[in-house]
């Protein structure tokens, strides 16, 4: 059986001008989180930020049409400093976020696993899915850039 998911994978990586705690911080604190967290636009509300395995994230995006989008989402697994793995309901996909240090810098890759390549083309076309992923990470590299005194 062939394991390879590419056709299904919503993936990018960026290396990040600030250290490896920094950036798992503002991925792992709400009131980090808030601030920088889907495309350009879109504010947040953190209604539950339980940053464990099996804990639940439940946020509302709030976008700039005036609408509000309900996620949520479970904590599948942890490994500090290194992986983030959450589970996203309504659409279901399954976010692996892996980080490793590389000096004062940080090397990120994102990955959104869908079920199938026909719920990720559909996922592409009607939000945009990897223009607003891309413009996700500049959020947080413009996030990063205003602690001057990075650890």
């Amino acid at each position: 059986m062939e394991n390879n998911t590419s056709n299904r994978e919503l993936s990018i990586s960026r290396t990040l001008d600030a250290p490896i705690e920094l950036v798992w911080e503002v991925w792992t604190k709400p009131e980090h989180i808030q601030h920088w967290w889907g495309p350009n636009g879109f504010t947040n509300t953190i209604q539950i930020m339980d940053f464990k395995e099996n804990g639940e994230w439940k946020f509302t995006m709030h976008g700039p049409d005036g609408k509000n989008y309900p996620n949520r989402s479970v904590f599948k697994e942890i490994v500090p400093l290194q992986k983030i793995v959450f589970e996203h309901f309504n659409p279901h996909f399954i976010t692996t976020i892996l980080f490793e240090a590389m000096g004062d810098k940080t090397h990120m890759k994102w990955t959104a696993l869908f079920d199938s390549e026909e719920i990720l083309d559909i996922i592409v076309k009607a939000h945009n899915a990897k223009e607003g992923q891309r413009q996700n990470i500049e959020r947080l590299e413009s996030y990063l850039s205003k602690f001057p005194n990075k650890p």
